[in-house]
């Protein structure tokens, strides 16, 4: 009776385990269209620190960037616009922010004379970090936006088959 227990609880415990890593498997698959991995924890504690070290500096540790981003400064250049709900990064797909951070709006836009502080994070940052920072970044917005950033990485997927 004893031994009865023992292989039942043994056998309730590894189909626990399995479970739990079988939903968090389907949990951080990815959505049609996304790059970025919001719901993975182990990617975001990554990416919060990539962030904390490459871009904090200039977006914000609060990811509020910086004041007046909207218009260009005395130098000529736009201030690093915030990533948080209230800036527009959710405005643009997992694709385009993926690019920007790694080849620069100049190149993105097709204006070599484009002037921005933006660093380029090409041989800089591999694009899993890259991807990590972005999911950070993602993982920071309310769940109705994430749902509308979802919405757009899959409505471009549509669109690109």
């Amino acid at each position: 009776m004893a031994r009865t227990k023992t292989i039942i609880t043994t056998a309730g415990i590894a189909i626990a385990l399995i479970g739990g890593i079988w939903a968090t498997q389907l949990r951080s698959e990815l959505k049609p269209g996304a790059l970025f991995k919001a719901d993975d924890s182990q990617v975001v504690s990554s990416g919060m620190q990539i962030y904390t070290k490459n871009c904090a500096s200039c977006h914000g540790a609060d990811l509020k960037g910086e004041a007046k981003w909207r218009s260009p400064n005395s130098e000529g250049l736009m201030p690093a616009p915030p990533h948080d709900k209230s800036g527009h990064t959710w405005h643009h797909t997992d694709d385009l922010l993926f690019e920007i951070t790694k080849y620069g709006l100049a190149k993105i836009t097709g204006q070599k004379d484009y002037k921005t502080n933006m660093p380029i994070y090409d041989g800089v940052l591999s694009d899993d970090e890259i991807i990590a920072a972005l999911s950070y970044i993602k993982s920071t917005w309310p769940e109705n936006i994430q749902q509308r950033h979802d919405q757009m990485n899959e409505q471009k997927a549509k669109t690109k088959n």
